[in-house]
């Protein structure tokens, strides 16, 4: 009976670590990646950051652009029940010409815990090859 039960624990707890296999929320933005809405919400609770994420949102704002330093398009996603800001630097990759509220937008990026919600930076490609390379995808087109 003890046998029964050790083999039922065991499967339980294989089970379990596989559902949440894709939540590694204790690495940095170089090792770790997410694919769901899920992973961000968690770091968002647990203010994390420097995580890599991967997911989509609808675009609900657009924001002018940062035009101080390094130049950077910016928007606002709506993920589930999470506001994520898009800050996509425009000196390293293409900005997204077409984009308007509504829209469905791809990303991957290194996000940063903030009160509102988070930002997702690194959307690009890192030309000293040291960075996971980010992406936004809009109507069918990559932006790196």
């Amino acid at each position: 009976m003890k046998k029964i039960i050790y083999l039922v624990i065991i499967t339980i707890s294989a089970y379990v670590l596989e559902q949440n296999a894709d939540i590694v929320i204790d690495k940095p933005a170089t090792q770790a990646k997410s694919t769901s809405t899920r992973f961000i919400q968690i770091a968002y609770n647990n203010k994390q950051s420097n995580l890599q994420v991967e997911d989509q949102g609808i675009v609900i704002k657009i924001l002018p652009d940062d035009l101080k330093g390094s130049k950077h398009q910016k928007f606002i996603l709506k993920l589930n029940n999470l506001s994520i800001l898009i800050a996509h630097n425009i000196d390293l990759a293409p900005r997204i010409e077409t984009l308007r509220k509504g829209d469905s937008v791809a990303f991957r990026g290194e996000y940063e815990w903030n009160a509102k919600g988070g930002i997702v930076h690194w959307t690009h490609h890192d030309p000293a090859g040291k960075h996971i390379d980010g992406w936004l995808k809009h109507q069918g087109k990559t932006y790196q």
